[in-house]
């Protein structure tokens, strides 16, 4: 199974910027308009600013499992991105939650180190 996860946002250039820098990397793959970021084996998070999408902007909400918050966090904070207050669930899972500048929400979660 394969998923894509699609990130409708207002204003293509802006939010490739953004997520650029988010994923610390340009778009992996475009396929028509869509801009696609390889995140996992088969999956994918997808920015997308066509105007059929426009009801949908901002609403989006994903979860990506990670390793080294702290790096991913400092490297965001050089690129000016902020994140909401990192939590510690009771099973040692550090969650963070960061919106991109439509209000799409890319939560980070990483496991402890068993």
């Amino acid at each position: 199974m394969d998923l894509y996860s699609v990130m409708c946002v207002s204003d293509q250039a802006k939010s490739l910027e953004w997520f650029g820098a988010f994923f610390g990397r340009p778009a992996d793959e475009v396929i028509g308009e869509e801009h696609l970021w390889h995140v996992g084996e088969n999956a994918w998070v997808v920015v997308d600013d066509r105007d059929v999408r426009a009801e949908r902007v901002g609403q989006a909400m994903v979860t990506l499992g990670v390793t080294g918050l702290d790096d991913i966090l400092a490297r965001l904070a050089a690129h000016g991105i902020g994140h909401e207050p990192v939590e510690t669930y009771g099973n040692g899972v550090r969650h963070v939650v960061v919106l991109d500048p439509d209000g799409n929400s890319l939560s980070l979660a990483e496991a402890p180190v068993q």
